[in-house]
């Protein structure tokens, strides 16, 4: 037996806010393999930052290449104004040998070539050098080219290296080969120094992969923050300018590097791509007001500013106009730089909010809540003139129920699935107080993290859980949740946009980052597929919508109880389909969406009040065998979204339902 629902949409029965498009917002941000995973470069260690820690005088990931005996490395300063460190071979003329350095990369075929740029100088019997990229398996040469050294200063070069075919397995060298004219072998022959190394293929965009950049503009963000734990000791200044002469500077948040290779300049210029709206987060963990609100006159200051100026002399002459800023990431948090109490957060945040509408009275402001309401209590009597958006991270796992890998499989779903549960208790609380005084009337929220949490694998120790059929299904009842309170919450931020921490909703590669320790070396032979988990086809399922309007709706069905150890929510009689109807300006079309929360498959009548007698529905469905069930580099296309047609008759549509699953019901009026 089936179970069976019903769904009555009252479509004449409409509230009076517009849902937000921002809702469906996305976000970056510099923490283990995201920047790694999302830009374009095959190469690390490109500007020589990282120690020898394997191979000594070899900067990081970079090995010798050569078969002379007596080639030295060593690693010295970096050229003038340039960071990290110059990367010096000695080659000994008697050894007759070739010799250079070589990294082990993967690449895609590029007939028209991967731009290879060097910052590089030697003595000056040295005239040229190699470089290739070659299958380290079978030896074959994909690409090579030579450059020819023509200053034994420093200089640029710029070279196209063409690649025949895609290789998982490939080898960068760069080196003077063995036939190169031999020098007399005296004190100030034979070395070579290099100062900076990067491939790009030629069909990047900004540094970012046309991969990850064309899946992210199907999800039709409407923003894109950039923001999280790293920016709270970052000092945007260090990711302006040249590349060359930007500064190599450790991620204080989460260690490793941080990326100089995508700065304010790189950020706005892919939410131009995107057509997106960006959102930036300003440092106020080790930063100033000063320095946040020069970050305010870079990107909106006309040319006769001085940061305005500065923009310019970077390429970008008109200014960005970027309307949202956040100010605190998770201050309450003791991880965070700049951790401090409520009390001296609100203090912080209006010294923070003057300096910055001061440069631009037109910025809208986000103060960083927390769904504890004592710091939301603190924070809002003493600064609420000057927030215009309180924001929220709401984060669920099983941990928050006392549960572990010893609680039944069921259990553990039936929790998961809680989601909207949870997010409907804070914002019921944070309706109370802002309804508790009319300084508070104009807030509105911004929830600007998210996702599902799994624990104890959220170290990546088996199963990458939160990439399952399961948590796509909690994501969009939690989005749900969302448009049914799209009065007071007008910007949502999914946490992460590609790879990172809980699981990016692109991924590239079969990375995995761990929680602790950065990346991870577990790969397999799949590092350049990209594809997206289940939770990115509701993403994209739910952000390409034509919506205008929540419309009352009534849903009939079984329920389900989650069983807790701790506080939490009502949670004992909750419906097994998670509902919210929608319609579109015009009025014409009707959107449904539906999260069957249950195990069991259920056909759900819907029955449209005063919409239309007759026609045609499309049902997109996000369905699989399994909620276990997880995209992979292996098997990306296990879980994808599928497009049904439906007949409307006498008002009415019926849907087959599958276990823990997700669709979208839309029905245009003729």
């Amino acid at each position: 037996m089936q179970a069976k629902a019903k769904i009555q949409v009252k479509t004449n029965q409409v509230s009076k806010d517009r849902i937000n498009p921002y809702i469906f917002g996305h976000f970056v941000e510099d923490i283990r393999d995201h920047m790694d995973a999302m830009l374009a470069y095959p190469l690390s260690d490109m500007d020589f930052e990282s120690m020898d820690v394997t191979y000594r005088g070899l900067s990081g990931r970079w090995r010798p290449y050569t078969n002379g005996k007596s080639t030295i490395y060593d690693l010295e300063p970096a050229a003038a104004h340039h960071s990290g460190h110059s990367q010096r071979v000695r080659i000994y003329s008697d050894d007759e040998a070739y010799a250079g350095m070589s990294q082990a990369i993967a690449v895609k075929q590029d007939p028209d070539g991967y731009y290879l740029a060097l910052y590089a100088r030697a003595s000056v019997e040295i005239q040229f050098v190699a470089a290739e990229i070659v299958d380290r398996k079978s030896g074959e040469v994909l690409g090579s080219t030579r450059i020819d050294l023509v200053s034994h200063n420093w200089k640029h070069y710029e070279s196209r290296l063409t690649v025949s075919r895609s290789c998982e397995h490939a080898e960068f060298r760069i080196y003077v080969p063995s036939e190169h004219e031999r020098w007399l072998d005296h004190v100030s022959t034979g070395m070579l120094w290099f100062d900076h190394i990067s491939l790009l293929p030629s069909d990047s965009v900004g540094h970012v992969r046309k991969e990850v950049l064309d899946m992210t503009k199907d999800l039709n963000a409407g923003m894109m923050r950039l923001a999280g734990n790293y920016i709270s000791a970052y000092h945007w200044r260090q990711a302006i300018g040249p590349v060359y002469e930007r500064p190599s500077v450790i991620n204080e948040a989460w260690g490793g590097w941080t990326n100089k290779y995508f700065g304010t300049d790189e950020f706005i210029g892919f939410c131009r791509e995107l057509n997106v709206e960006p959102l930036i987060c300003v440092n106020d963990g080790s930063g100033t007001p000063e320095e946040a609100a020069e970050w305010v006159e870079y990107c909106n200051g006309d040319v006769d500013t001085p940061m305005g100026k500065l923009r310019a002399a970077n390429g970008h002459a008109e200014p960005y106009g970027v309307k949202y800023w956040e100010i605190g990431n998770e201050v309450w948090g003791a991880w965070q730089v700049g951790h401090c109490s409520a009390e001296q957060f609100a203090e912080r945040y209006m010294q923070f909010a003057q300096s910055m509408k001061a440069v631009d009275p037109g910025i809208k402001l986000l103060a960083c809540g927390d769904d504890k309401m004592d710091w939301n209590k603190t924070l809002l009597e003493r600064a609420a003139a000057h927030i215009d958006y309180l924001t929220l991270h709401l984060y669920h796992g099983t941990n928050r129920f006392g549960m572990n890998a010893l609680t039944p499989k069921e259990e553990r779903y039936k929790a998961i699935l809680s989601y909207p549960e949870w997010t409907r208790e804070t914002v019921r609380q944070l309706r109370e107080m802002f309804g508790s005084s009319a300084r508070y009337a104009h807030l509105k929220l911004a929830i600007t993290e998210y996702n599902t949490m799994y624990y104890p694998n959220t170290i990546r120790k088996g199963l990458p859980n939160e990439h399952t059929l399961e948590a796509a299904a909690a994501n969009a009842a939690n989005l749900n949740e969302f448009i049914r309170n799209s009065d007071l919450i007008e910007i949502g931020s999914f946490s992460d946009l590609v790879n990172g921490w809980l699981g990016g909703c692109i991924r590239v590669g079969d990375f995995y980052a761990d929680q602790f320790r950065g990346k991870s070396s577990g790969r397999s032979e799949n590092s350049l597929s990209v594809y997206g988990t289940p939770t990115y086809y509701v993403m994209k399922m739910y952000a390409n919508r034509d919506l205008g309007y929540v419309v009352e709706t009534r849903t009939d069905c079984g329920s389900f109880k989650v069983s807790s150890t701790v506080s939490a929510p009502q949670l004992d009689d909750l419906p097994n389909l998670d509902v919210v109807a929608c319609t579109n300006v015009r009025g014409d079309k009707v959107t449904i969406f539906i999260v069957n929360r249950s195990l069991e498959d259920t056909i759900t009548e819907v029955q449209l009040e005063g919409f239309t007698e007759s026609g045609t529905a499309q049902l997109l469905e996000l369905a699989a065998d399994d909620y276990e069930c997880i995209n992979s580099a292996q098997n990306p296309d296990a879980v994808v979204c599928e497009a049904h047609e439906l007949s409307v008759m006498k008002s009415q549509v019926t849907c087959q339902l599958r276990a823990s699953s997700v669709y979208v019901l839309e029905i245009t009026r003729e």
